[in-house]
């Protein structure tokens, strides 16, 4: 692998990065657009009896190509890097300009279910089926009431077990999941800002159990139900689409000292400067996406060739 392949994948991974700190965007959606999805999954299960096998017996080299070790180091320091960096600048863009951020990610999203299901080859009933399904699931996970904030460690683990499964699943918000747990604030606002390990530490471990599990899931289906998989994928983003419609007002509930989110109330909007502003900005998302997958399939023509 080359510094230019390595720069590439990092750049990939803080997309993927940025996107799991946003409410409603998944990091698998941009991994799925940048072609690098099931590389990705497959580098991940493969953690295995063969890995621990090749550790003991010394076969290093063997091991980093078995587990794809390069490939996983850049894309995995693009999404530290882009968690670190980019949670306090949402934090600020989501106070003062919320109407804005929403709609960008929401003509990002928007653009991400045609290129998502364009890699269906076949729309057979199954896969129609499962693009039904999958959309259904999306908007359910949406409507869901958050709970309350809860650092206990054996809860803090399983935020980072469902969190991160949905963080590879495209179109499934790990940081949306997060706060459907009580925890988005906790975890990637404050934690994350200051470093805070007590709290990080135990949702990493779980990352690593859910992430690890769920590659595994994942990689049988799409060797077995490709077309159905991306279905049901596109699906997961078409039905995520709503919860990032930019005019909405936040619903809050108090739990003691601290008033969580717990839903929104979606809106119309007044056609007035925003207004055009916001269309010109979720025409930008739209644009972003539709750039980023011709730059993907611009580098792997490059790679195949």
């Amino acid at each position: 692998m080359n510094l230019k392949q390595a720069i590439i994948l990092i750049l990939k991974g803080m997309a993927m990065g940025t996107a799991n700190v946003i409410p409603g965007v998944s990091g698998g959606t941009i991994a799925l657009l940048t072609g690098i999805f099931e590389r990705l999954i497959n580098a991940i299960k493969s953690f295995n009896l063969t890995a621990l096998k090749l550790l003991f017996k010394g076969k290093f080299l063997e091991l980093i190509k078995h587990i794809d070790l390069f490939f996983l180091i850049w894309v995995f320091l693009g999404v530290g890097v882009a968690i670190i960096s980019v949670a306090n600048l949402f934090k600020y863009l989501f106070e003062n300009y919320p109407v804005y951020i929403w709609a960008f990610f929401f003509g990002l999203v928007l653009a991400s279910v045609y290129f998502v299901g364009k890699q269906v080859k076949k729309f057979s009933f199954s896969a129609i089926i499962s693009l039904i399904l999958g959309t259904a699931v999306a908007v359910a996970i949406s409507l869901l009431n958050p709970a309350s904030e809860n650092s206990s460690m054996w809860y803090l683990i399983l935020c980072g077990i469902v969190a991160a499964c949905s963080m590879i699943l495209p179109g499934i918000s790990g940081s949306f999941v997060l706060i459907l747990l009580g925890n988005y604030q906790l975890v990637m606002i404050d934690a994350v800002s200051d470093f805070n390990f007590s709290v990080l530490f135990p949702v990493v471990i779980g990352a690593a159990i859910g992430i690890m599990g769920f590659s595994y899931i994942l990689s049988w289906l799409f060797k077995r139900f490709k077309d159905q998989t991306i279905s049901a994928l596109t699906g997961f983003v078409l039905g995520s689409v709503m919860i990032l419609w930019p005019w909405k007002n936040s619903i809050t509930q108090t739990f003691g000292d601290k008033t969580k989110l717990v839903g929104y109330e979606w809106l119309l909007p007044e056609i007035n400067t925003e207004f055009f502003i916001s269309v010109i900005i979720i025409f930008a998302g739209i644009l972003s996406v539709w750039t980023l997958e011709k730059f993907a399939a611009k580098t792997k023509n490059n790679i195949e060739q």
